[in-house]
């Protein structure tokens, strides 16, 4: 097993919060706590084998009871990324690097499955058969995301995606029974965007033992504010954490561009009752 000695991965993560005591930082687990978000890409197209190797690791995810309720589209054509960069926001990212991989949760392989045995799915149409859908796609798009930072890339989550649902399926031409989960940029990072480790708040206020302590986490989120002032000001971003969480969520779903997320997956044939 391959280790290695420094600890500049759990600082960088934590600050002065980093745990005390933690097992050796593996190769793979230093990666994972190196994990950035990427917005500046190279148009530098991938290699022919990154595609499968990442969809290799997507499959190696867990899945609910093997059912693999989940799909993905590589996307590279630049009309279509410029398409669904606009539905998406207008993300720039996402024309920039040559690849985006959108995530799908796929109840449609089960249901013609179901099809084809002559059996009406019936159980396919609650919200639990949803929910593991997108756990699913999400697990397997995480493996993608570790895959692609060990071969040295940059990837960033394109949630802007669900606020059109039926013209991103359009666009992908996506059956009854399924929903684009959340999109994936992939590309070689531009060296001169920048970017750094996000630091995260600090264990205490994440981790409970045997029950679940509310009012213990306030000193800790305390403590991430001060630690991550400094990093919103250099992203000439608001700098207190508490302020955005309370701006995101004070502002109505409607008016985030979620409206009609209900009523879309009943609509793509996910009545999630």
């Amino acid at each position: 097993m391959s280790t290695l000695t420094t600890v500049s991965p759990l600082t960088e993560r934590y600050g002065a919060h980093q745990p005390d005591d933690v097992a050796p930082l593996t190769d793979a687990i230093a990666g994972i706590l190196r994990h950035r978000t990427v917005r500046a890409y190279l148009t530098d197209p991938l290699d022919d084998t990154v595609l499968p190797t990442l969809v290799a690791a997507a499959q190696s995810a867990p899945t609910s009871s093997n059912m693999q309720f989940w799909s993905v589209v590589a996307v590279t054509d630049p009309a279509r990324k410029d398409r669904l960069a606009a539905l998406a926001g207008g993300q720039a990212h996402v024309r920039q690097a040559p690849l985006l991989l959108v995530w799908v949760a796929d109840l449609a392989r089960a249901r013609a499955i179901g099809a084809a045995d002559g059996t009406h799915l019936a159980g396919a149409d609650y919200l639990d058969s949803t929910v593991v859908a997108f756990v699913d796609a999400a697990l397997a798009a995480q493996n993608a995301v570790v895959a692609a930072e060990s071969l040295g890339l940059g990837t960033v989550y394109i949630g802007a995606l669900r606020h059109h649902p039926e013209q991103v399926a359009a666009e992908l031409g996506l059956p009854e029974g399924t929903v684009a989960v959340v999109g994936l940029v992939v590309g070689h990072p531009d060296p001169a965007g920048g970017e750094r480790v996000k630091p995260r708040l600090p264990q205490a206020a994440v981790l409970h033992h045997e029950t679940y302590d509310l009012a213990a986490q306030a000193p800790y989120v305390d403590a991430y504010e001060d630690l991550i002032a400094p990093f919103y000001r250099e992203e000439g971003l608001a700098q207190s954490w508490r302020r955005r969480v309370v701006d995101r969520l004070a502002v109505p779903g409607p008016e985030r561009g979620h409206a009609h997320l209900h009523s879309a997956l009943a609509a793509r044939g996910l009545p999630s009752r």
